[in-house]
Order: structure tokens, then C-alpha cells, then sequence
């Protein structure tokens, strides 16, 4: 029996949740091997044994961790998707994954026609879920990364980059409370008003969901101000940070 580095990250979750006690990865490889085991052979009705062989971890390595685990338990699933390049495509999309949350969602503008999105979907952990996610997605085109290392490790942390448009932008920064189905309700509430040219958002297990948006409505920030304060949701205007300046101007 083999197991993967995610399988192992979600073992790991598995005794802190029971004992409240961090394993080493090594440490928890024989209970993600158990947990194989009994997947692929249906064992019941027995006394099974795990042997944790160490608990030397890091503390810079929880992180790691913590970001894997639930594509370990089978919990999350990462998928591409190509939707229309137009105002409300994003809210569609949403209302399309159903009662499922977003864990993550990367977006930036780069063709007039089609908007490529990298996601993260909370699924329920039965085997079939992520089956049944992307047959419930079927009218879009989907790529499934769940199981590429390289985007998990890389691709997620680059979307970005200038805006590859003469409209120009404005970029804001919102908070809301993190509950289930709150990024589809914040999405409701900005409407489909202005076109999205940016949209960055992960759920990292705080009591507030953090989102940076880019707006394409260069020269109706006062309209865009009213509309925003009318919203309710705690937001910055951070068009001229200079991070923002740097990296997406």
C-alpha cells in the first residue's frame, strides 16, 4: 500500500482531531495506509492497528498540512473552468456548484471572451462527490486539478499579473463573515454592475473571509463608492497600493 502526500497531510488531521496531538508525516503514514486499506478491501468487524512512529514535525510544516488536508480526506476538489467573459458569469457559475462551498477562487482578466478560473470546491467526502461535481458542472469547460501537483503547489499562487486591457481598473479589498454560502451571498450583493477583472479569495479557517476585486470602472468612482457603502460589508479602496501598483498596473 502506498499513500500520497495529501493522504498523509489528512491522517495527520485525522489524530488531531481524535487526541488533539501533531504527528510527523512519517508518523501518520501508517494510519493513511490503514485508512487505503480498508477503502480498497471493505474491512469491518475487526481490531486494526496503526502504529505512530514519531511526532518530530515543525512548526513551519503545519501549514503545509493544514493546506493539504482536505484534498487528503477527499474534502476538497480543484478544478479549472472557462466561463463567459461577461458581468454575472462569476455569480452563474457559483449558483450552478448548488449548496457546495468555495474554498478558493483565482481569477484574472485576459481574453475578451472566455475568463479561465481556478477553483477549490468543498466536497462531502463520500468517494463519489468529486464524480458527482463535475458531472453537475458538465456545461462548462472543466479541467480537473485535484491530483496536479504543480498547480496545487504553484499555479494557485500566480494567477495575476498586468491588466491585459485599456479599460484600466479599480481594486478593492472586502471582508465578510465566513460562513457556508457567504462568498456566493457577497457575489449576489456586488450584482453584475461593472465587469470583474481580478478576483482573489481562499478560505484559511477565519471568522472573516478576505477577497481582493478588480473592477473595471476607471472614471465612475463615485458611483462605484455609493455602491460599495450601500453594500454594508467592511471594504478599502486599494487602487494605488503599491503592491497593486507593482505587480497588476
Amino acid at each position: 500500500i502506498t499513500v500520497t502526500t495529501d493522504e498523509m497531510c489528512a491522517a495527520i488531521k485525522d489524530i488531531y482531531d481524535d487526541t488533539r496531538a501533531i504527528t510527523e508525516p512519517a508518523g501518520a503514514c501508517a494510519l493513511a495506509g490503514l485508512k487505503k486499506y480498508i477503502e480498497a478491501t471493505g474491512a469491518k468487524d475487526q481490531t486494526l492497528i496503526a502504529i505512530n512512529s514519531g511526532a518530530n514535525v515543525n512548526f513551519d510544516r503545519l501549514r503545509h498540512v493544514s493546506e493539504r488536508a482536505e484534498l487528503g480526506e477527499k474534502r476538497e476538489a480543484i478544478i479549472a473552468v472557462k466561463i463567459p467573459e461577461s458581468p454575472g458569469s462569476f455569480r452563474s457559475f457559483c449558483q450552478a456548484l448548488e449548496t457546495r462551498n468555495i474554498t478558493e477562487f483565482n481569477y484574472r482578466y485576459s481574453d475578451p471572451e472566455q475568463a479561465a478560473i481556478f477553483v477549490g470546491v468543498q466536497l462531502g467526502g463520500h468517494p463519489h462527490s468529486r464524480e458527482n461535481l463535475l458531472d453537475d458542472l458538465k456545461d462548462y469547460e472543466i479541467v480537473d486539478l485535484t491530483d496536479d501537483e504543480t498547480a496545487k503547489v504553484h499555479i494557485r499562487h500566480m494567477i495575476g499579473g498586468h491588466l491585459r486591457s485599456e479599460k484600466g481598473e479599480l481594486l478593492y479589498s472586502f471582508e465578510f463573515p465566513e460562513r457556508p454560502g457567504a462568498l456566493l451571498k457577497f457575489l449576489n450583493s456586488l450584482g453584475g454592475e461593472w465587469n470583474i477583472s481580478m478576483f482573489h479569495y481562499r478560505n484559511h479557517g477565519d471568522a472573516y473571509g478576505r477577497v481582493l476585486v478588480g473592477l473595471q470602472a476607471v472614471g465612475e468612482e463615485t458611483d462605484v463608492t455609493q455602491y460599495l457603502d450601500a453594500l454594508g460589508y467592511p471594504y478599502q479602496d486599494e487602487t494605488n497600493n503599491q503592491a497593486c501598483q507593482l505587480f497588476f498596473k
